[in-house]
């Protein structure tokens, strides 16, 4: 479709769509994407699903056999989500097959109310995983304090795994480290690790949205010239301990035994100011062994006017520092930045979810058969 996709998956990025629906799937647009867009992964979150399921399109069947079978609203939803995940998945597959297992995947939630909650994040995953039985599924469990020994505990279960809502660079060394633990695990039970993927969704519009915010309540030239830097800085020196992690001894004693790296993925890269170019969070994220989850509107931006100039990480890091050093020394306070964001990022799936619970209660009572 276009030469800047086409580009940007030669320089080592996976383009992923960061949406799904039930039409998207039947009208054969999936399909469409992955054939002429270089689409190679969907993810999903429950902020997507309610939209998907609200919207009702290609729903009502399912929904009024749900109602007929007395389901509850919670096994309602998960009979309809796992239903687009594995029929995406299937979609998928030949990508899946093409790329030894690397790509062709699609991303599945854990209930977000189960955010802080490790032991039932376990089971959810475990569920989710035997609900879909896809093996180009990704479970996604949040990088919360809670979700960091439940990554560890489900990757070494063999399940491959996004974690998402990653905002800060100290977590994210967490989340990497919670994957070896998790690799060493499976290796101690005797399972094959090459089987094993997984992705770390740093999220990046965000930080900008929330950093801007307070450099434009001080509104000093010095804080101005910073607006639209940190989010850039941030996922830089996220790849930057990538590349430290994964090239430590502990690594090394891991990718002997078939391990696969766990790639970055830069997740929320639309643009939420129209002040900066519409492509800012794909044209200079691109690096090699990463995953660029996109709406569609990205996608299609990217297509039209992307500029793909080669690798815009490595050889950043000093500046990157620097930018946030910058921002630091102005007394915006980058762990309180990110906190907020984790914690709002929770809420705002968690809200998602029980919309959710309402409108699919509503349908079900709806559609439900008279007694």
């Amino acid at each position: 479709m276009t030469d800047a996709l086409k580009r940007l998956s030669d320089e080592g990025v996976a383009i992923w769509l960061d949406d799904l629906s039930r039409k998207r799937i039947t009208s054969g647009n999936l399909a469409e994407l992955i054939d002429q867009s270089h689409v190679v992964g969907v993810t999903t979150n429950p902020s997507i699903f309610q939209k998907a399921i609200s919207g009702g399109d290609g729903y009502e069947q399912q929904l009024t056999d749900l109602a007929a079978r007395k389901v509850t609203v919670d096994e309602a939803i998960r009979m309809i989500t796992t239903a687009d995940v594995r029929d995406a998945a299937d979609i998928l597959r030949p990508v899946f097959d093409a790329t030894d297992g690397q790509d062709g995947r699609v991303s599945i939630e854990v209930d977000p109310r189960l955010a802080h909650n490790t032991t039932a994040t376990v089971a959810e995953a475990k569920q989710l995983a035997w609900l879909v039985d896809r093996p180009n599924t990704l479970i996604k469990i949040p990088a919360t304090e809670a979700g960091l020994p439940a990554i560890a505990e489900v990757i070494g279960k063999g399940i491959s795994v996004n974690v998402t809502l990653i905002f800060s660079l100290e977590r994210y060394r967490a989340v990497m480290d919670a994957y070896l633990t998790g690799l060493e695990k499976a290796k101690a039970a005797g399972l094959d690790l090459s089987l094993i993927h997984s992705v770390a969704s740093f999220f990046v519009s965000r930080v900008d949205s929330e950093i801007d915010k307070r450099l434009n309540a001080l509104g000093t030239d010095e804080a101005k010239a910073l607006r639209g830097k940190a989010a850039l800085a941030n996922a830089r020196l996220a790849y930057q301990a990538y590349e430290e992690v994964f090239s430590s001894d502990r690594w090394a004693a891991l990718e002997k035994s078939g391990a696969n790296k766990q790639r970055p993925l830069w997740a929320s890269t639309g643009v939420k100011d129209p002040a900066y170019k519409d492509t800012l969070y794909v044209d200079d994220l691109v690096a090699p062994n990463t995953v660029n989850t996109m709406p569609e509107a990205t996608l299609e931006a990217t297509a039209d006017h992307g500029q793909i100039t080669g690798d815009t990480v490595r050889g950043t890091y000093e500046q990157a520092k620097a930018e946030l050093d910058a921002i630091a020394k102005l007394g915006i306070s980058y762990d309180d930045v990110v906190q907020l964001l984790e914690d709002e990022g929770v809420d705002k799936f968690e809200q998602s979810w029980n919309d959710l619970l309402k409108s699919t209660e509503a349908e079900l009572k709806r559609l439900a058969p008279e007694a």
